[in-house]
């Protein structure tokens, strides 16, 4: 399976080539174009219970489509996402990452995928109560809104709410006023993430929470 993604930073998509009796599994509605060779199956997130939970608590689809090459010849497709901004390209080595919700855009077969309880804190700093699980070996792709970056936690951070996309399990989140009482609230940074542990997270620029507030100025 060869994956590339273009159109960095701002409007990031990824063109998929499959060979003879690969799969990938895709968020639903991601896709964009694909060659009618491919086959899609629609099938239910991890089961019937599972899809429900990743649905409601995890921000995802209750269905994932499943793109299988049954051809004898390559075959491709494209991938987008919902909001403007930067797809990553993960490759898993026995290794697991925590997604927030609606980052997952696609992974291989051999990629696990699962919920994993993500905290108070997490809820209260509107990260979402449930994290997207991935895990094993093999391609992860996920989304952002804005321009990603990466950066390496040595004991502690702070990131603002809104803002993180993926973080190793080495990682513990816990919430906190940006300052004192009044800072917080006249400085508009409010509620923040800080991050404990040793390991790698991935940001975004931009924050959807942050544009509805823009615009409501407006209004």
């Amino acid at each position: 399976m060869k994956i590339n993604i273009q159109g960095q930073p701002s409007f990031g998509y990824a063109t998929i080539e499959l060979d003879p009796g690969e799969k990938i599994i895709t968020e639903s509605g991601a896709m964009s174009t694909m060659s009618p060779a491919l086959e899609l199956q629609a099938k239910l997130n991890g089961g019937f219970i599972p899809g429900l939970l990743r649905k409601f608590l995890g921000g995802e689809s209750l269905f994932i489509n499943h793109f299988i090459n049954g051809s004898r010849d390559i075959q491709s497709m494209t991938l987008t996402q919902p909001t403007p901004g930067t797809m990553v390209l993960k490759e898993l080595n026995n290794e697991t990452l925590y997604l927030q919700p609606t980052a997952f855009i696609a992974c291989e077969e051999s990629v696990n995928l699962g919920l994993k309880f993500a905290g108070i804190p997490s809820f209260l700093a509107r990260e979402g109560l449930f994290k997207v699980k991935v895990s094993g070996r093999g391609k992860v792709i996920f989304g952002a809104y804005g321009q990603v970056f990466e950066r390496e936690v040595k004991g502690e951070m702070i990131v603002d709410s809104g803002h993180l996309v993926a973080y190793e399990p080495q990682i513990n989140l816990k919430l906190q006023l940006a300052g004192g009482i009044i800072s917080s609230v006249t400085s508009g940074e409010g509620v923040v993430l800080r991050m404990e542990g040793d390991g790698k997270i991935w940001v975004q620029t931009r924050s959807l929470g942050g544009l509805a507030r823009f615009i409501n100025r407006f209004f």
